[in-house]
């Protein structure tokens, strides 16, 4: 089900319309980094290409974030 959440990001009011499983996950991530959720969008915001729409960004963000936990990177050793 999507969800609509209004954040205010760099002084902005922002919309952000995403899956309820994506903002779970996202206000896990942002717990897990000791950031607000609307720190961790405002990231994700300025990191975002310019053709990408904030709710796309944040769904390949979480996406991103959930490949890296279940592959993480190998240090060398087997």
């Amino acid at each position: 089900m999507i969800v609509k959440r209004s954040l205010a990001i760099r002084g902005h009011a922002t919309s952000i319309s995403i899956e309820d499983k994506f903002w779970n996950r996202l206000r896990a991530i942002a717990a897990a980094r000791g950031l607000a959720l609307a720190a961790l969008v405002a990231e994700i915001d300025a990191a975002r290409a310019q053709n990408t729409n904030l709710s796309s960004a944040i769904r390949l963000f979480v996406l991103d974030e959930a490949l890296a936990r279940a592959d993480p990177p190998s240090d060398g050793h087997g």
